[in-house]
C-alpha cells in the first residue's frame, strides 16, 4: 500500500508522514541461482566475512565487523521479538503485519522443547505451537527471521523451555559436558533444523532465516561447569555448524562464542556495557533489548520509557553496532501452565505492542520514527570511518563519515541525567537534552532526537460490558467437601516426598496428608492456649486443613521460594488429620543443575501441646497427584464428569463456572479477576494462566487481575468461564470487560526537531520533502475509528500523561477551537506546533512552548449499529 497522506490545516499541500504501511525496505528473499553464485563470488573476497558453502540456490547470508550481509551487500536490521506460542495462530498475521509497520525487518522467535516434545518421542508442532506456519508468514510479509533453537532458552518459560521428561533420564546433568543431555539435545536440535530446511526457511534455500541461535546466556553457566562447560560450548558451536543450515549461528550473551559462531549482547545498554566480540570479524549485534521488564507475582508494575530506549538503539549503532532485537516487541501471554515459576501470564505488556496486540504508545511510534532516522544514515553506518569527538565533560560526538563522497552522520549524545546542554559542532550549536542521541544525518540536520518525542500518544481504558450481568449464574463444584486424609492415599513414604517428581509438571497440585493421635493429657490445659502448625515447604505455595477445616494459606516469592506456614490449629483427644494442598507455579528457568531443583513440603512440626512440639515430618505420608475436577475434566466446556450445583461463594478448593456470550465489537475482551484469590482459569477449556488476585505488591494491589480472552477461543453464545479457586473469593463479582486505546494524545514542544519523514536520501545526499522542517503533532485513530472529540487542548506549559493532562499558567484558551475544526470527525489529523497558531506567549514565564492534546476516538454509529 501506498504511504497515507494528510492535509495540513489550511494549506492545500499534502505532506506525507509516517506510514503505518511503509513500503519494503528490501526484497532479498528469493534469489535468481545466478545472482546467488554471483554473491557468493562477491563475498569470498570480503575480509572476515565466512562465506558459507551453499548446494541450494538462495540467498547468501554473511558478515564483517560492520554487519551482516545480504548476498555481499552490508545491512542494518531492526528485528523484535514474538514468540508463537504466547499468540493464538489467527493473531500472527496483525502482529507481524504491525511490527513491519513499525520499521522492523526482522522477526525473532525462540524454540521451545517442552511445547514440542511434551514425552520422549512425541511430538506437537500444531495451532500456536505450528513453528512452521509462524515463519512462512514472515515470509509472506517480506521480512528476515531469527531463530533461537537454544534448546534451552529461559525466557521465563516454564523450564526454560526444557521437557521435564529429561529430569528422569539417568546419570543426566543439563547443559554441560553430559553425554546423556548432549544426545538428547543434539537430536532435538537436528529435529528442529530438518524440519525448518524441509519447509525451504533458512536464507540459503531462499527462505527468511538469516540467523539461528545455539543455547543461551551460557557464560555465567560457564563459570559454574567450569572445564565441562568450556567444553559443552564449544561442542554445541560444532553441532550447530554442522548441520549445514547456509546461515550463521549465534550465541546470546557468550563473549567468547566458538569457531565461527557470533557472540551477541543482552541487557538494556549494550552501546554502553559491551565492548563487542573479542573476534574482530565479527559485527555487533544486540539480541535482547528489554523493552520493560518481565514481571512475576508480587511485582509492581514495570516501565521503560521509549525515551531510553531510543537513546540505548542510538548509542548502539554510533558504537558500530548494526542489530537490535526488542525483547519483547509483542509478549503476549503465558496460557495455561507454561509460565515459569512465579511469572504471570501477562508477559511484557509494556512492550511497543501490548499484550492484547495494541499499539502502546508513545513507544511504538517512537521507535518507528528512529528506525526511519538511522535508515537515512545507513550508508555512512555500514561504509564510513568511524571517529570519535570529545564535546564536553559528558558530551561527545560520533561520526561516520566518507568525505569524497560527502556523505556523514554524527550522534551527537549527552550522557547527564539531570542538565539539558548546549554543544558546538563543526562551528554550529546544538541542543542536547539531557540523556540524550541526537541524529544529523548529514552532520548538520538534526533529524531526530531521543528525547524528543514527535510520535502520539495513547491510554487504555478497560470497559464493562453488558455481558458481566447476563446470565450471572454460577454453578460450583467442591473439592473442599472431600479433603483427603492418610487412609484414602497409595502413593505413601515416611517422609514427604518431593513435589516435581511427583507431579511431573502435569499439574500444580499435590496433596499431603498424615494422621496423628493425642491424648486428653497432650492437649492444652488454658482454653485461651491453641497449638500451632508449623509446616515448611521448598515452594511455591500451600492451603492447610486440620480435620477438614481450613487453616490457612501461605507462600514463597520469586527470590525466596522457601517459607513456612504458621498458623493456630483445633486439635482432639484422639486421631487428628493433617491435609495440605501443595501448588507449584512452573518449573524455574535459569541457573546450573535445574534438574535438582525441588518444590513441596519437606517438614510439618505441631507446637504449643502440653507435651511438648510433635514432629510429623516422618510420621509416614500419603499423597495424591492432582485434583479430582482435574482428573473429572471439570474445565472443559462441557464440564467434564463432575456434579455441578448451585453456586456458593466464598469457599475454598472449589470449581466455579458460569456461562457468557461474546463482547459485541472487535475490541479485544478481558477477565477481572480481582474478587478472587488464587488458583487457575479456562474460558472453552482452553488455559488462560494462573491468576494471584490475594498476592498484593508493595503499592497494595494484585500483579495481575486483568487476563485475556482472545476472540478467536470465543463463540458468539455459551462460552463457558471455568476457574478453580484455592483460598475462596467472590465469582459473581468478576467482570467481563473490553479494552480499547481510543484516547489518543499529543505532547509536543516547538523545540523538538522536524518529523523526521520531512527527509529522505536522493543519490545519498539528504533531501527535504516536507513544506518546512517545523515540529507537528499528528493523531491517527484506530482502525475503523475517527476523531470524535477533543477532550483537551492546551498551548504553553501543559502538565501530565495522556488521559490526566493540566493546563498550565501560559495556557491559551484558543487551543481547543484550533484543534477541534483541524481533527473532529477525521481519522487522523495534522496539527502545527506554532505560537502563532494558538496564540501562544513565548514570553510567559514558566513556557516550554508545548501543545498537549487528547483527543477522543471511536466508531461513528450508523443506522445499521443502532
Amino acid at each position: 500500500m501506498p504511504p497515507f497522506y494528510f492535509r495540513t490545516n489550511g494549506s492545500a499541500n499534502l505532506w506525507p508522514l509516517a506510514s503505518r504501511h511503509d513500503p519494503p525496505i528490501m526484497s532479498l528473499l528469493r534469489v535468481r541461482l545466478a545472482a546467488a553464485a554471483a554473491a557468493i563470488a562477491v563475498v569470498a573476497l570480503v575480509a572476515g566475512g565466512d562465506a558459507y558453502n551453499l548446494t541450494k540456490p538462495g540467498t547468501v547470508i554473511t558478515y564483517d565487523r560492520r554487519s551482516l550481509m545480504i548476498d555481499g551487500r552490508r545491512e542494518i536490521f531492526f528485528s523484535g521479538s514474538i514468540h508463537y506460542p504466547r499468540s493464538p495462530f489467527h493473531e500472527w498475521p496483525d502482529l507481524i503485519a504491525r511490527a513491519k509497520e513499525g520499521g522492523l525487518n526482522v522477526i525473532e522467535s525462540y524454540v521451545f522443547w517442552n511445547i514440542h516434545e511434551p514425552e520422549m518421542g512425541v511430538y506437537n508442532f500444531e495451532g500456536r505451537y505450528d513453528m512452521i506456519k509462524f515463519f512462512k508468514l514472515i515470509q509472506e510479509h517480506e521480512m528476515f527471521a531469527m531463530v533461537r533453537i537454544g534448546p534451552f532458552v529461559q525466557a521465563e518459560w516454564n523450564h526454560g523451555g526444557l521437557p521435564y521428561w529429561l529430569r528422569e533420564v539417568p546419570d543426566i546433568v543439563f547443559r554441560t559436558d553430559n553425554e546423556p543431555y548432549k544426545k538428547l539435545m543434539q537430536k532435538f536440535v537436528t529435529l528442529v533444523v530438518n524440519k525448518l530446511k524441509d519447509a525451504k526457511l533458512f536464507a540459503s534455500q531462499g527462505g527468511p532465516i538469516i540467523l539461528a541461535q545455539i543455547e543461551n546466556e551460557y557464560q555465567h553457566m560457564e563459570a559454574a561447569f567450569k572445564e565441562n562447560g568450556t567444553r559443552y560450548i564449544d561442542w554445541a558451536a560444532k553441532m550447530a555448524i554442522s548441520t549445514s543450515t547456509g546461515v550463521p549461528w549465534i550465541m546470546c550473551k557468550q563473549t567468547k562464542a566458538p569457531a565461527e559462531v557470533i557472540p551477541t549482547c543482552n541487557g538494556r545498554h549494550c552501546g554502553d556495557t559491551w565492548p563487542g566480540p573479542t573476534d574482530k570479524n565479527k559485527p555487533l549485534l544486540w539480541t535482547e533489548n528489554w523493552t520493560a521488564q518481565y514481571r512475576v507475582f508480587g511485582d509492581p508494575p514495570s516501565q521503560r520509557s521509549a525515551e531510553d530506549i531510543a537513546f540505548a538503539v542510538a548509542r548502539f549503532f554510533s558504537v558500530g553496532g548494526s542489530m537490535v532485537n526488542y525483547y519483547m516487541y509483542h509478549g503476549g501471554t503465558n496460557f495455561g501452565r507454561t509460565g515459569a515459576s512465579f511469572v504471570m501470564p501477562r508477559y511484557y505488556d509494556e512492550a511497543p505492542l501490548d499484550e492484547f496486540g495494541m499499539y502502546k504508545e508513545p513507544k511504538w511510534g517512537h521507535l518507528r520514527d528512529l528506525h526511519h532516522a538511522l535508515r537515512l544514515c545507513k550508508k555512512a553506518l555500514l561504509r564510513g570511518n568511524p571517529s570519535t569527538q570529545p564535546l564536553g565533560k559528558l558530551y561527545e560526538a560520533r561520526l561516520f563519515e566518507i568525505p569524497e563522497q560527502k556523505v556523514c552522520v554524527a550522534f551527537l549524545s549527552n550522557h547527564n541525567t539531570k542538565e539539558d546542554g548546549t554543544v558546538t559542532f563543526r562551528g554550529q550549536q546544538y541542543f542536547v537534552p539531557r540523556r540524550s542521541v541526537s541524529i544529523l544525518a548529514d552532520c548538520k540536520t538534526v533529524v531526530f532526537s531521543t528525547q524528543h518525542v514527535n510520535a502520539q500518544h495513547n491510554q487504555r481504558t478497560f470497559h464493562l460490558t453488558d455481558q458481566t450481568l447476563q446470565n450471572n449464574v454460577w454453578e460450583m463444584y467442591t473439592e473442599g467437601d472431600k479433603v483427603p486424609t492418610y487412609k484414602f492415599t497409595t502413593d505413601r513414604s515416611e517422609k514427604p516426598l518431593e513435589a516435581y517428581n511427583m507431579t511431573k509438571d502435569k499439574t500444580d497440585y499435590l496433596w499431603y496428608t498424615t494422621s496423628f493421635k493425642l491424648e486428653a493429657e497432650d492437649l492444652p490445659f488454658r482454653q485461651d492456649i491453641k497449638p500451632v502448625l508449623e509446616a515448611s515447604s521448598h515452594g511455591h505455595a500451600m492451603v492447610a486443613f486440620v480435620n477438614g477445616k481450613l487453616v490457612g494459606a501461605a507462600h514463597g516469592t520469586k527470590m525466596n521460594k522457601a517459607f513456612s506456614l504458621e498458623k493456630p490449629i483445633e486439635v482432639r483427644a484422639g486421631i487428628n488429620h493433617v491435609s495440605i494442598l501443595s501448588s507449584t507455579l512452573g518449573l524455574q528457568d535459569s541457573g546450573a543443575y535445574l534438574e535438582h531443583r525441588q518444590a513441596g513440603v519437606h517438614s510439618v512440626t505441631i507446637q504449643g501441646l502440653n507435651t511438648g512440639t510433635l514432629d510429623l515430618s516422618s510420621n509416614g505420608w500419603g499423597h495424591i497427584v492432582g485434583l479430582d475436577g482435574e482428573r473429572k475434566q471439570a474445565h472443559m466446556d462441557k464440564g467434564g464428569e463432575v456434579q455441578w450445583k448451585p453456586a456458593v461463594f466464598d469457599l475454598p478448593l472449589t470449581w466455579y463456572r458460569r456461562r457468557f456470550d461474546m463482547p459485541s465489537g472487535e475490541d479485544p475482551v478481558v477477565i477481572d479477576l480481582n474478587p478472587m484469590g488464587k488458583g487457575i482459569l479456562f474460558v472453552n477449556g482452553e488455559g488462560l494462566g494462573r491468576y494471584w488476585s490475594s498476592y498484593k505488591h508493595a503499592l497494595g494491589r494484585p500483579s495481575q487481575y486483568l487476563y485475556h480472552v482472545p476472540r478467536c477461543f470465543l463463540k458468539p453464545t455459551g462460552n463457558v468461564l471455568t476457574i478453580f479457586e484455592e483460598e475462596g473469593g467472590r465469582p459473581d463479582a468478576i467482570m467481563i470487560l473490553t479494552v480499547k486505546r481510543d484516547n489518543i494524545c499529543s505532547f509536543i514542544s516547538e523545540k523538538n526537531p522536524g518529523h523526521v519523514r520531512s527527509w529522505e536520501r536522493k543519490d545519498s545526499q539528504l533531501t527535504v520533502v516536507a513544506d518546512d522542517l517545523k515540529p507537528r503533532a499528528v493523531l491517527t485513530c484506530p482502525e475503523k475509528k475517527t476523531i470524535q472529540q477533543v477532550v483537551f487542548a492546551s498551548y504553553g506549559n501543559p502538565l501530565g500523561i495522556c488521559g490526566n493532562y493540566t493546563v498550565g499558567n501560559c495556557h491559551t484558551p484558543k487551543a481547543k477551537e484550533v484543534v477541534e475544526k483541524a481533527c473532529v470527525g477525521k481519522k487522523s489529523c495534522v496539527l502545527a506546533v506554532s505560537h502563532e497558531v494558538y496564540g501562544g506567549d513565548l514570553n510567559c514565564p514558566g513556557t516550554t512552548a508545548t501543545l498537549a492534546v487528547q483527543a477522543k476516538c471511536s466508531k461513528r454509529q450508523t443506522t445499521a449499529d443502532q
